[in-house]
Parts: structure tokens; C-alpha cells; sequence
């Protein structure tokens, strides 16, 4: 099976950062013509070309997919293709319109393409396309971003994951920075000594050219096998030359960029408050790594800052109840109290955050903090609120209130169980901002690399001022602070085309010992006199590039606000998407293949979407793929089946299910779980959970909980974390935690009853032997998928699933997360496998029925 697979499909998968470079699964019958990667830089701007060819050798019609992974700060400007010299371009449209376009080509047998967040900074586009026998297909994406500089530096990364040696393989690099180039780097994690002359760099003053281009034989392992050494991250690093405090200003046809990042100035004092949760969701790697993380930032800390922590769990600690200057002794005295940090308890997000910004307004108050400093709070969280205020927005308004605009408020979540947009929102409300820490190895290296991007704070309160008569339509002018390693990007528009290039800047800010004020005259250079051979390429770069950041402006405008500011903001992003061709979260672009003599004809669509997260309960959730697995157990009420069984750790976890009261007119009993057993022999526990209470059973000794009981129980090998919204908690000594939700129903319901759902956090951490109807996939499954055809329903398409050497059908479907939402839950997109996941799961769905709640078979 796996070689038929191989001769139906070929799949072009492009990883990229900034640049991006092909991965290729070879088809005997497919030939890769050539794949390019063609970036050019103007001041920081880029514009990337993906192109791909491919020949069908065969002598019947071949599926050829082309995967793409491009970084979610970037806007595809261009889909296309070009079968058989006929070139099919994509056409913007409103999101609403193109879904509905698309939804329409799938429900006529037609294939499609779709843009999906897929990992911490990238994104997916997927497309397939059928092609004739002997024809030759190009696929062309084409997008733009705006080159961020983080820590005195930008950074182009390219995941080079090829597989099979690819012909006719080149990445090329073009950087034009009038400002002069300072430094290029470039190099790879998997260059060797022989790879690593292939990589060419031409470096002047004012430009820099990088390409890699190996072979064919070059890229193999060994002469005759299939291997390639080129698997990695290719990696392209600079920065330019900071002349002057005013900053380098360019304009190209009536529309200017303001870069400014003024050289050696001195840093501002910072006075920060570390507001960490203890809470016992945090407990195993998480607080491990974040105990690392903050011994390591606490060392960084200058004796002119000063600091306190919080914890929080349900209660709020206070290490200090003031701040204290970061001096030898107190740091040190702050690294004893941070080794010591346990988990425990429910997470109380209101009450931490307000402690915290009433310690610095105090201080303030009290003068205890320098006049000149900048007040900031470091907030991780891992969780939900579930102790003190619990509703979002009223959390959100009451530390907007609290603060009054006099601190900045950072927003680290960490994990998936978090709701990020709840932690974005209040940074952007408080002169902050947010990211998201991602549960793997390098967790501490993420909460490290965050801190340092604003650990250091130049300038404060930065305004920009133009000339009102001779400067329009500009973007966001005043920033709360300039991090050390950053950049403030500033573009608009000259109000008069024909002027002479030349009007007053001023800049404005708060710096370490004064006022920080400089001006001058905006003076810029001839792009064809000093590019005359390139000049053609940059005609309108610096609208587009202040088109760019308009939209990305507007889009965070959209989120925070009033309804009227929300609705504003929106409706102007979606019109300039539209005029300058980004397919923002607000557009699609939409590929149509004209029909064909059998009157049949391909649409495609590429499109943005937001993150999804969540493992829900019969979802088998593939975090390296960014997709999901899902399917159904259908048996009678009563049937007892072992979900995880790991003999190496001694844990077991069977499931009951029950039926509804009894069948609705017209309609079939439906089964859930109403009753686990849980054990791990090794640690002594025993656990037993109905829709009525749990039972525990730990070293000996017993005890009972009511579902309406809000409890922490802490033990030497476990902890129960009860809630009062229905969850409860299990975290195993060293191992995996278990998350039980309780779904209640009307008790008067004719129908339904009372069921539980299941689901497993850190199952990485069970052994390589774990099995059962859910532990079988707790390591992954491999998978691919293609044949994309309309299913019963338009917006459920149907499609080949390569899995375990067979082809199934599936279906492009749906479940819902209730982690977050007991209530209402969440819809997640997942392939669903028919037939009680025959096929998927090892062997049939009767094999995992056992005879008892706490038995192995």
C-alpha cells in the first residue's frame, strides 16, 4: 500500500520564516521540475515567490498536492497556477463571499485549498489538483511582511525538510537597505563541511545576496540512496547601520516609512512585579520550567530596577509587600524563595493582577520607585479563571480601571488550555503585550527570550510628529516604549506628490535621565540611483509596506474598544485588504480552474484563520500536524472500554457507558461515558467517577466528593483539583494529569441524562507501550490525506485517508471542546472516521471492551 500511495501522490510541503524552501515526497510517476524560493528585501519589507513544477509522467491523471507553511504575521498577496501554459490566478474576496463560493465548488466535486494557523509562528495553505497524464503543473504563492527586529536583528528562517533529494533546488536572497548593511549571516543547522561552501553570500554596502543551490547528488547521504542531508533550519540574520537619533526615512512615489532605533542610548530603570500561577494545573514541567526560567531572569535584573513576585493560586502570596531594589542580597534572597516554588490550589487571574498593580501604585504613591522608571508586570498564567471574578471582561475592565493607563501589563499564556485572546486583549488595553508559551523542551527558553525582548526599555511615551500640511493618512504615531533591539516603523503618505522630499520630523519621548527630543529634516536618497539595475522592483513598495502595517493596526483596533471603535476598525481593514490584494482574516482568495470537456472544475481557496486549540474528548489531537482525528464508539448502555492501559507506568483507565432515558420518537439511543475507573498501581491510587460523585481511594485511605463540592486534595502521589464549574483534576506524581468534565442536563429532560467527558493532558509523559481506544494515539498516528470530494452535506467533504497501509473514507467534520465552554464547548475541525473508527484504532472497536471497571480484560 505504501508503494501505491507513492505512485498517486506527490506532496510539495514548504516551511518557511520569512523565506521558505520545499519538501518533497517523490512519486516514480511525478517528476519535480524545479522548486525556487525567491525573496527580495526593500527596507525591511519583504516579498516572497514560492514556485513549484511538476510533470506527470504517467499515462493516467495524477493528484499532486502543494502544502505551503508561511508566518502568521504574513498576508499572501497571489495564488496561481499554470497547467498545461493556461494560468489560473487567484481573485480576492470578502470572507463570507469566498466561503460561500467555495462551499459551492465542494458540494460540485471540485478541490480546494485553505490557509490554517499550524504551529507557534507559521501557518498552512494546502492545495491539491488533478493533473492529465503527460501535462505539467506550477504553483505560485506569492506574500508579503514586514521584517520585525527583535534583539538587534532580523531574522529570515527557513525549515528545510526535503525528505528526497529535489532537482533544480535554489533559495535566493536579495536585501536592499539604503541605510548600509551592518552585518549578514547566514547558515544551517544541518550544514556540513561539504554543504556549508554551497551557501554564497555577496555583501556590499548597501546590498546583500544569499543563495543555496545543492544538487541533486549533493543533497543525497550517500551516492545511491534517497536520503537527504538537508534537514533543518536554514537561517539568514542581519541588521543595518543607526546613523543618527532621527532615524532613516524613505520615500518611493508619494508614500513614506519612518525605521527608528537611535543608537547608544542608556536604559530606563524598570520596576516590575512577576505575577506567576501556582495553581495545580501548573503542576509537573510547567512550574519546573518556569522556576528555571525565573532564576535566570532574576539574575539578569540591573541594582537600579526594582522587583517583587506574586503567586497566585486561589490565594494570592506576596513575597514582599512592597518592591525592593534588585541588589545583590535581595536577589539572591528572591532565588531562595523562587527554588521553593510549589503548585497548589485553583487559579484566582482578578485577584493576582490587581495585587500586583496595587503594589506599584502604592510605591508610586509612597515614592519608593525612581521618578524616571518604567512600571511594568509580568503576568503567566496557564489557565481559567475558576476562584474570585471568573467573568473575562469583567476581569479585563477591572484591571483596565486599576491601572488607568500608568503601567504595562505583559500576558504570557502558557499551554492550550488558556484563552489567549482573553490575555491579548488586556495587554493591548494596558500598554502591553502577550504571547503565548508553548508547552514543549524549550518552554524556558520561550518565557527567557520574552523577557529579554523587553527587559530593556530606552524611551518612553514616543510621539512622532509631521507636518499636518504636508503628511496624511498615517499610521500608529505614538508607541508607550522603545525596547533595546527593537524598532518603531512609522509610514503615511505625502499630502503633495510633487514636493521636494523634504519636510521636518520630530520625535518626542521619555528618556533614562531626560527628555529625549530630536528633529530634522526628512531627507532621502534616489532608489535608481543607487539600485539602477533593480530599480524597476520597487516602484510602490512603501505604500504597500504602510498598507501592511494599516491593516495589522487596525486589525488589533478590532478587538479592543467600543463596539462602534470594533466595527470601524474592521470594516476599514476588510476595504484595504481588499484594495491592496492581502488575504487577511477578513479575505480569501479564491483559485477557479475552468471546466473541463467533462465538464467538471476545480476551485481553490486560500484563506486565514484563527487559532484552535483543544484536545476534546474522542479527538485524537496531532499537535505537529495542526489537525485532529476524531470518531465514534457506538454500543449498547452498560459496555465497559478500556481507553488507556500503560503496563510500564501500572495506569489503567476504562470507561462505562449509559444510555438516554429512553429513545426519542422517530430516533436511537445515544451512549456517553457515566462512569471511569482510574488507576496507577505503581503510585497506590484509585479512582472512581460517576455523574454522582468520585470516589478516591489513596494509600489507604478513602474519600468521597459530591459533584457540587468545591475541594483541592493534595497527596504524596496525586492531587484532585475539584471546581465548581464541573471539572475535576486528577495530576499524578510524575506523570500525566486527567481532566474529567461533568455535563449536566435538565433533570426533567424526557431524553437525556447526566454524562462525563475525558481527556488527557502531558501524554508524552506515558510510555512508548501505552494502548487502549485512546492511548494507542498518544505518541501520534501516521496519516495522509487526499481525494478531497463533496460529502453528503456541502460543508462536510469528503476524502481518501491513507492510515495503517489502508485507504478510508472520511469526512471533513467536527467536535466540541468543552474545556473551556462546559456549557456550549467549542467546535473543532477533524477528520472523522466512520464505522467506529475501523481502520484507525488497532484492530475493532469489541477488542477493547473489558469485563469489569477496574479490570485489564
Amino acid at each position: 500500500m505504501k508503494g501505491e500511495l507513492l505512485h498517486h501522490l506527490v506532496y510539495v510541503l514548504i516551511s518557511t520564516l520569512g523565506l521558505c524552501v520545499p519538501k518533497l515526497f517523490y512519486s516514480s510517476l511525478v517528476e519535480v521540475d524545479s522548486v525556487t524560493v525567491d525573496c527580495t528585501v526593500a527596507s525591511r519589507f519583504a516579498h516572497t515567490v514560492m514556485t513549484s513544477t511538476a510533470l506527470n509522467k504517467a499515462s493516467s491523471s495524477q493528484e499532486i498536492f502543494f502544502v505551503v507553511e508561511l508566518p502568521k504575521t504574513a498576508f499572501i498577496t497571489n495564488f496561481s497556477m499554470e497547467i498545461d501554459n493556461q494560468m489560473y490566478v487567484g481573485e480576492l474576496k470578502e470572507k463570507k463571499k469566498a466561503r460561500k463560493q467555495y462551499e459551492k465548488a465542494v458540494s460540485s466535486g471540485q478541490t480546494a485549498g485553505l490557509v490554517k494557523a499550524s504551529g507557534r509562528t507559521m501557518e498552512k495553505f494546502s492545495v491539491s489538483v488533478n493533473i492529465a497524464a503527460n501535462s505539467k503543473v506550477k504553483f505560485i504563492l506569492t506574500y508579503e511582511e514586514l521584517l520585525i527586529r527583535k534583539l538587534g536583528q532580523y531574522e529570515i528562517l527557513t525549515r528545510v525538510k526535503p525528505k528526497q533529494p529535489v532537482r533544480n533546488f535554489q533559495i535566493v536572497a536579495d536585501i536592499y537597505e539604503p541605510q548600509g548593511i551592518a552585518y549578514v549571516d547566514a547558515y544551517g543547522t544541518f550544514l556540513s563541511n561539504e554543504l556549508l561552501p554551497l551557501v554564497e553570500k555577496t555583501i556590499t554596502d548597501k546590498k546583500a545576496h544569499i543563495s543555496f543551490s545543492p544538487t541533486p547528488e549533493q543533497q543525497r547521504k550517500c551516492p545511491d540512496c534517497d536520503g537527504t542531508l538537508i534537514d533543518g533550519d536554514f537561517i539568514i540574520k542581519y541588521d543595518v547601520n543607526r546613523a543618527t537619533n532621527l532615524g532613516d526615512i524613505q520615500i518611493v512615489n508619494g508614500y513614506f516609512v519612518h525605521f527608528f532605533a537611535p543608537p547608544d542610548l542608556p536604559r530606563v530603570p524598570k520596576n516590575v512585579v512577576f505575577v506567576i500561577d501556582i495553581s495545580l494545573s501548573m503542576r509537573g514541567n510547567k512550574i519546573k520550567q518556569t522556576r528555571e526560567a525565573l532564576l535566570a531572569i532574576l539574575q539578569d535584573l540591573h541594582e537600579d530596577d526594582y522587583f517583587s513576585i506574586i503567586l497566585f493560586s486561589n490565594r494570592i502570596y506576596l513575597w514582599k509587600n512592597s518592591l525592593i531594589k534588585a541588589s545583590k542580597g535581595n536577589v539572591a534572597e528572591a532565588l531562595t524563595f523562587a527554588r521553593g516554588i510549589r503548585e497548589s490550589g485553583w487559579t484566582n487571574i482578578n485577584g493576582a493582577a490587581l495585587a500586583a498593580v496595587n503594589m506599584l501604585v502604592k510605591d508610586r504613591q509612597d515614592n519608593i520607585l525612581p521618578e524616571r522608571s518604567f512600571d511594568m508586570i509580568i503576568f503567566m498564567t496557564d489557565g481559567m479563571p475558576n476562584e474570585g471574578e471568573t467573568h473575562l471582561p469583567k476581569i479585563q475592565e477591572n484591571v483596565r480601571e486599576a491601572i488607568n493607563g500608568q503601567i504595562s501589563l505583559f500576558c504570557l499564556g502558557f499551554g492550550n488550555v488558556v484563552d489567549y485572546s482573553f490575555l491579548d486583549v488586556m495587554a493591548q488595553q494596558n500598554k502591553g503585550l502577550a504571547r503565548r508559551i508553548y508547552e514543549d523542551s524549550d518552554a524556558t527558553a520561550q518565557l527567557q527570550g520574552f523577557y529579554d525582548e523587553v527587559a530593556s526599555t530606552l524611551l518612553l511615551d514616543v510621539d512622532f510628529r509631521y507636518p499636518d500640511n504636508t503628511v496624511d493618512l498615517l499610521t500608529n504615531n505614538h508607541f508607550n516604549q522603545l525596547f533595546n533591539g527593537s524598532e518603531i516603523v512609522v509610514a503615511g503618505r505625502l499630502s503633495d506628490n510633487d514636493m521636494d522630499n523634504n519636510f521636518m520630523v520630530e520625535v518626542f519621548a521619555k528618556g533614562s535621565y531626560e527628555d529625549f527630543q530630536v528633529q530634522g529634516q526628512a531627507t532621502t536618497v534616489d532608489w535608481n540611483v543607487i539600485y539602477p539595475e533593480k530599480a524597476y522592483i520597487f516602484g510602490d513598495f512603501t505604500e504597500r509596506l504602510w498598507a501592511y502595517i494599516t491593516i495589522q493596526q487596525l486589525l488589533k483596533q478590532s478587538k479592543t474598544g467600543t463596539a462602534e471603535e470594533k466595527g470601524n476598525a474592521t470594516a476599514k481593514a476588510l476595504e484595504m485588504s481588499l484594495k491592496y490584494n492581502f488575504v487577511t482574516p477578513l479575505t480569501s482568495m479564491v483559485v477557479t480552474k475552468p471546466q473541463t470537456e467533462d465538464g467538471e472544475s476545480d476551485s481553490f481557496l486560500a484563506d486565514k484563520l484563527t487559532e484552535v486549540d483543544g484536545d476534546p474528548h474522542f479527538m485524537i489531537e496531532l499537535p505537529k500536524r495542526d489537525d485532529a482525528l476524531c470518531f465514534n464508539i457506538n454500543d449498547t448502555p452498560g459496555t465497559i472500554f478500556n481507553l488507556v492501559r500503560d503496563t510500564t507506568t501500572g495506569i489503567l483507565v476504562n470507561g462505562q457507558t449509559i444510555g438516554d432515558k429512553k429513545v426519542s420518537p422517530g430516533g436511537k439511543i445515544n451512549t456517553y461515558f457515566g462512569r471511569f475507573g482510574i488507576i496507577h498501581k505503581t503510585l497506590g491510587v484509585r479512582l472512581e467517577v460517576t455523574t454522582e460523585d468520585i470516589s478516591v481511594l489513596q494509600d489507604g485511605k478513602r474519600v468521597k466528593l459530591l459533584w457540587s463540592d468545591k475541594a483541592a486534595l493534595k497527596g504524596p502521589n496525586m492531587d484532585l483539583l475539584l471546581t465548581k464549574n464541573g471539572t475535576l483534576m486528577v495530576i499524578l506524581k510524575d506523570s500525566v494529569t486527567f481532566v474529567v468534565l461533568l455535563h449536566r442536563v435538565w433533570k426533567s429532560h424526557p431524553y437525556h441524562q447526566d454524562y462525563l467527558g475525558f481527556y488527557t493532558l502531558d501524554s508524552h509523559l506515558l510510555s512508548p507501550s501505552v494502548h487502549g481506544l485512546l492511548g494507542q494515539f498518544y505518541h501520534g498516528v501516521e496519516f495522509e490525506v487526499g481525494d478531497l470530494r463533496p460529502g453528503e452535506v456541502p460543508e462536510k467533504p469528503d476524502a481518501t485517508m491513507y492510515v495503517k497501509g489502508q485507504e478510508l473514507n472520511v469526512t471533513r467534520g467536527w467536535q466540541k471542546d468543552y474545556r473551556n465552554d462546559v456549557k456550549n464547548g467549542v467546535n473543532i475541525p477533524c477528520w472523522f472516521i466512520h464505522s467506529n473508527g475501523t481502520g484507525l484504532i488497532d484492530g475493532d472497536a469489541s477488542d477493547y471492551i473489558v469485563s469489569g471497571l477496574f479490570k485489564i480484560y
